[in-house]
């Protein structure tokens, strides 16, 4: 901690009335704190939650969301409540609200990238956004904010969850709870802010033309229906009694790589498929003319992808040291690492920058846009390193 400059994190586990204010009393080591950002269980009361928190904070800015799993460096939780505060003079921080966000996705994004204070002594700018992960395509949110803020400022951030339900979930501002929104904290900092993306997903096979799609919609694949190209890659015959939860076992492991010029392919996991057009359904858009290849990945090569996430995030700052992480980690890798796999994965986390501070979640999917318009992910790691 400098003397300009902070980030807390504070760990509650437990749903019980308190855990708020226990987790806000952590964060909170000085009293000039710029912003907070809960990440939470859906099992909590969620307006006495921030009742708790507020009465610790009084009027800091806050934002945050529900998740599926909280991540912290005392481990990984499915109820709890992990609350980061950033503060000191080094920061100045605004923070927005889009609601009612699926009837314009792009717009929502292009509002609350508003929120950017516009300081020259603070030379170094990024946009954190955490969203309903179910309301629509999130790519559309992060053209919206990069069509307001342009190439020069990263966009990070996360997909809100609602503990695998796939019904509900909630974002956080101020003191309300909102649902189908978008909320963002734009960041002004004096030294630099880091981000790291990874996936450890290895590509299978030749890759393919996305010959027709609409949006997250893939119809064809090389001019031959999507679903039986996929299928017929991984060598797969269908049951007779083929069902979607048949095709989630096997997309779960066996998302598609949006090829990309430079760096990893961008992951699109496959949520469904129709079984009589022969399509397949994706989170995020696939756009038509784009090279996929169909990827795979075990425990291994996840938390190979979890060094490398940090060490890109750490590099990035220049030199500085941290002063915390947060992490923004797709369920679906939970799933894959099991319970042991993500003990190792947050102590790979805490190992990377020692004695640092570490908050995080598990999303329905990841923002990191550092470069070019494309910066929704799934199946990955998006690591922020605070300086």
């Amino acid at each position: 901690m400098r003397s300009d400059r902070w980030l807390g994190v504070g760990f509650a586990r437990g749903v019980q009335p308190g855990a708020g204010t226990r987790a806000a009393d952590k964060a909170l080591l000085r009293g000039d704190a710029k912003v907070l950002i809960v990440f939470c269980s859906q099992s909590h009361d969620l307006e006495a939650l921030l009742l708790e928190i507020r009465a610790r904070a009084g009027d800091v800015p806050l934002i945050g969301c529900t998740t599926a799993g909280e991540i912290a460096a005392e481990g990984a939780s499915d109820a709890s409540v992990v609350v980061t505060a950033l503060g000191g003079d080094g920061f100045a921080v605004e923070t927005a609200a889009a609601t009612e966000a699926s009837r314009n996705m792009r717009d929502a994004g292009a509002h609350v990238a508003r929120c950017l204070p516009d300081r020259d002594d603070l030379p170094h700018p990024a946009l954190l956004l955490l969203t309903d992960g179910l309301a629509g395509d999130q790519q559309e949110i992060i053209r919206g904010a990069h069509g307001v803020l342009g190439a020069a400022v990263p966009l990070v951030g996360g997909c809100a969850g609602d503990d695998l339900r796939m019904t509900k979930t909630f974002q956080l501002h101020g003191d309300r709870v909102l649902t189908d929104s978008v909320v963002a904290a734009g960041i002004a900092s004096s030294a630099p802010l880091g981000i790291g993306v990874r996936h450890g997903w290895r590509r299978v096979g030749e890759p393919m033309l996305v010959t027709a799609s609409d949006g997250s919609r893939v119809y064809t694949l090389d001019d031959r229906p999507a679903l039986d190209l996929y299928l017929g890659r991984l060598d797969i015959a269908e049951p007779d009694h083929w069902d979607q939860e048949g095709l989630a076992r096997v997309a779960l492991t066996h998302p598609l790589g949006l090829g990309r010029p430079r760096g990893e392919e961008q992951v699109r996991s496959i949520s469904g498929g129709d079984l009589v057009e022969r399509s397949l359904s994706c989170i995020g858009e696939v756009p038509q003319g784009a090279i996929v290849s169909i990827m795979e990945g075990d425990a291994q090569s996840v938390l190979e992808a979890t060094d490398a996430a940090c060490g890109d995030s750490l590099a990035a700052l220049g030199g500085h040291p941290p002063l915390g992480m947060i992490a923004f980690d797709c369920v679906a890798r939970r799933s894959i690492l099991g319970d042991a796999g993500i003990r190792a994965e947050v102590d790979r986390l805490a190992a990377s920058a020692p004695g640092t501070p570490i908050a995080g979640l598990y999303t329905y999917g990841e923002i990191a846009r550092t470069r070019g318009v494309r910066g929704f992910h799934n199946q990955t790691l998006v690591v922020l390193s605070v300086a």
